[in-house]
């Protein structure tokens, strides 16, 4: 079941571009910063296919991320819980690379094909935020 997003909380998803992805595999935690989009309710992230939160993806779906900033007088976030699914090809991989491409310099700077590296698509069944 997917969750909603407030107003405020998608805003602040569509305006941040960082987040930290947690995956597991046999009860060991990893967690990395990634850049992200926000797109049709969705993140999307970009990997390779020899990383370790790819393979743990592969073995264990569940993630959770946070999108957060320290300002004085400002904290806000958002953490989500839900599941990966994998893009490698076809219309949605092209429709995402796409955006990817626009979106981000370092993509630009090193391009890749279809198939030469996948996404995750990631949908939420729970969140909580703060100062949002």
């Amino acid at each position: 079941m997917m969750v909603l997003l407030s107003p405020s909380e998608t805003r602040f998803l569509a305006s941040n571009e960082c987040c930290r992805l947690a995956t597991c595999y046999e009860n060991r935690p990893h967690v990395v910063p990634v850049s992200y989009l926000f797109y049709k309710d969705c993140i999307y992230i970009s990997t390779d296919y020899d990383t370790k939160k790819f393979i743990n993806i592969k073995k264990n779906p569940c993630i959770c991320l946070v999108v957060n900033y320290y300002l004085p007088g400002s904290n806000k976030g958002l953490v989500l819980n839900g599941e990966a699914t994998i893009v490698e090809n076809g219309k949605k991989y092209c429709e995402i690379y796409k955006l990817f491409y626009t979106s981000f310099k370092w993509v630009r700077d090193d391009p890749w094909e279809e198939g030469e590296a996948p996404f995750l698509e990631i949908r939420f069944n729970s969140k909580s935020s703060w100062g949002l």
